[in-house]
């Protein structure tokens, strides 16, 4: 255990080995890690875990007190957990997952990295620090999700839960997930247009180039008009569209030549190099019970025809950015992602998963739970978390749009503090 300081705060870092298989506890075992972050000036607080969204991104590395941090150290030690996959706690790579085995291993390694397994992580590391003592948990998005879980299957051990844009839905299957959020990805595109009208033609122009052209990244990733369609994954944030547009309004050097300065854009925006478990779990991260993801994205996509660019180009449509959705073809152009094509279409194909939330228990809940859903929440739909807000005993909502997905990292701590009001009943 090694600490560091930074201005206002002494971070600790934590590790604890925790099985591959929690159904499996004498074998394979995985380094988990964590980070604590303390006030210099704090006394003896309770503890606040953050879960960070995803699936597959580590926890935030701060620097001083920056964002949510400040209003969290007012009152909580708070910890910063790589979830297993992510950062320092058995990272995911095409490396690490090559080394398994076959297409066959790959997938069963794979498939230890849900929420499931992640709340039983969580369980033991807080044992370890803890004891018998609770602590409180705070979901963003993905990180919702698994506090969502950890409330169905180890509630005793948590004081309070407060959620960001991260209620899932109980019952939802990929294609339920897929069905609502299509819609509101063309009600993004739309507002985009309507902010930037100019941008329709900028964005055909792209478009038909890359119809017609063989366009490199810097990987040898081929840029194709699905892939820059993708792009529209930034639709969802609070500065995405303005980002989208200034990444558009200047794509050509010179007539028929993209400039290598967009390329460059675009490869760090569409790269998944750094979180291959994104697009890996990303459909089975909602997957329960029965029934194959069988790429669901990729065949809801069909209900939704306006988001063929070249029938957009054929007509005098806008053509439509998609949004958080991964597709089969990712694995075939992403280089990064193309060692495991086999093991992902082995997840997707597996004809059932264990179940991540207890209805029931949620029913029965005495936990303190507060959570924001954002009524404009482009990746994570509002009328599903609304269903589980009303299926969580006692849960508080607060529903704004205010802000969008990314409203607890860019509200300067005014998210998480309402939040904390609403646990505690004082708003």
């Amino acid at each position: 255990m090694s600490s560091f300081r930074h201005p206002g705060t002494v971070l600790t870092d934590h590790v604890l080995e925790v099985p591959l298989d929690h159904d499996a506890p004498a074998g394979e075992t995985i380094s988990l890690f964590a980070r604590s972050v303390v006030a210099t000036d704090g006394g003896d607080k309770p503890w606040l875990v953050f879960l960070q969204g995803g699936p597959g991104s580590p926890s935030p590395r701060p620097i001083g007190r920056d964002s949510w941090l400040d209003r969290a150290l007012r009152d909580y030690r708070v910890l910063l957990l790589d979830q297993r996959g992510t950062g320092r706690s058995a990272r995911v790579s095409r490396h690490s997952v090559l080394r398994r085995g076959g297409p066959a291993e790959q997938a069963e390694y794979l498939s230890h990295f849900r929420a499931d397994s992640i709340v039983r992580d969580a369980e033991l590391l807080r044992r370890h620090l803890l004891g018998d003592a609770p602590w409180s948990v705070l979901g963003q998005s993905f990180g919702g999700f698994c506090a969502v879980a950890y409330l169905s299957h180890a509630p005793s051990g948590l004081r309070e839960v407060l959620i960001t844009g991260g209620l899932p839905g109980l019952t939802a299957t990929a294609e339920d997930v897929y069905r609502a959020t299509y819609p509101r990805v063309a009600a993004k595109n739309a507002a985009h247009y309507a902010r930037y009208p100019h941008d329709v033609a900028a964005v055909r122009a792209i478009t038909e180039h890359l119809l017609t052209h063989d366009v490199r990244l810097a990987d040898g990733a081929p840029l194709t008009a699905a892939s820059f369609q993708s792009l529209g994954l930034a639709l969802g944030s609070s500065t995405g569209s303005h980002e989208l547009h200034y990444l558009t309004e200047d794509a050509f050097e010179s007539p028929g030549v993209l400039s290598d300065a967009f390329l460059a854009q675009v490869h760090h925006r569409l790269s998944l190099a750094s979180t291959p478990l994104y697009a890996v779990l990303h459909e089975a991260c909602y997957a329960q019970g029965a029934g194959a993801t069988a790429w669901a994205a990729h065949r809801l996509r069909a209900e939704h025809p306006a988001f063929d660019a070249a029938a957009a180009l054929a007509g005098d449509a806008p053509v439509l950015f998609t949004g958080e959705m991964i597709y089969p073809w990712q694995f075939e152009t992403d280089p990064a992602l193309a060692p495991l094509r086999e093991a992902a279409e082995l997840l997707a194909a597996r004809p059932s998963w264990p179940a991540l939330y207890d209805p029931a228990a949620l029913a029965a809940n005495t936990v303190p739970v507060a959570a924001a859903v954002y009524h404009d929440d482009m990746y994570v739909d509002r009328e599903l978390s609304l269903r589980t807000a009303e299926a969580i005993k006692d849960a508080r909502v607060w529903v704004t749009n205010e802000h969008e997905h990314d409203g607890l990292r860019v509200s300067s701590g005014a998210v998480l503090d309402r939040l904390i009001a609403m646990a505690r009943g004082n708003a």
